[in-house]
């Protein structure tokens, strides 16, 4: 089978043409195969680019668990570039993903994909913040982000009784020299992933909360992106949109052995 590899800003993930349909959408343990970074190729998530019958594109996304998730945002960047590098598009398509359809386009080697709209917020007692930005969110505004234990803190909200049983997508995040650094421990991956990008559309959002303005500046382990958004009042976000690059690291063929088929 052949496979594509891409991430961004660290977020990475298996790419592969489906478009003939010969992946079975429902093979979970190949998923997971594919995703273990001992046993397989190693990564966040594994995505399907495949056509519907009146040939839009589509998105179908896996968390490396090997179950179907939810809308990603940084998966979403790559399958635009992916798609690109295809030849499927020039310089903007729409798409349709977990979450619905989405427009994007590059520009001077970035993808502005524009995320759904936001409809409302969530505040807690102690401050923190729920949203969905296609994934459901908890952003937590924290000191020291950098020595903060995000693995730890986050796994204990994500399976708390509060979202239970589905949990949630968990965000920590400091306003640094105007500059919003996020650290996120993902459902799904259940591990702190270099980057989210429908976690940092979140942060940004909340963040708007607190005074900054878009777009807004965002600071990720594994590279910086920006969100841009149109703050409607009363916890509504219309044309948002998260930019930042997608990059191809490597392609190859991997013999699938057939009690993984």
């Amino acid at each position: 089978m052949r496979f594509y590899k891409y991430q961004g800003t660290g977020n990475d993930f298996v790419m592969i043409d489906n478009r003939s349909r010969f992946f079975d959408i429902q093979n979970n343990q190949l998923v997971k195969h594919l995703c273990d970074r001992r046993f397989g190729i190693g990564a966040d998530g594994l995505i399907l680019l495949q056509t519907k019958p009146d040939q839009m594109l589509e998105m179908i996304y896996y968390n490396s668990d090997g179950n179907i998730g939810s809308m990603c945002g940084n998966g979403g960047r790559c399958f635009v570039q992916f798609s690109k590098d295809l030849g499927l598009f020039d310089q903007a398509l729409t798409f349709d993903a977990p979450d619905g359809e989405h427009f994007a386009k590059i520009e001077q080697g970035l993808i502005y994909l524009k995320m759904i709209n936001v409809e409302s917020i969530n505040y807690h007692e102690n401050g923190d913040i729920f949203m969905n930005t296609g994934s459901p969110h908890h952003i937590s505004f924290v000191k020291d982000l950098e020595q903060f234990d995000v693995v730890q803190k986050g796994k204990s909200i994500r399976y708390s009784e509060a979202y239970a049983p589905a949990g949630t997508n968990v965000n920590f995040i400091e306003i640094k020299d105007q500059t919003l650094w996020v650290r996120t421990y993902e459902r799904g991956v259940e591990e702190e992933t270099y980057s989210c990008g429908t976690g940092v559309t979140a942060s940004a959002l909340a963040a708007n909360g607190k005074g900054m303005k878009s777009p807004i500046a965002i600071k990720t382990l594994g590279g910086n992106l920006k969100v841009a958004f149109s703050d409607k009042g009363n916890g509504r976000f219309e044309e948002i949109f998260l930019i930042g690059p997608a990059v191809k690291v490597y392609e190859g063929d991997i013999e699938l052995y057939l009690q993984l088929i």
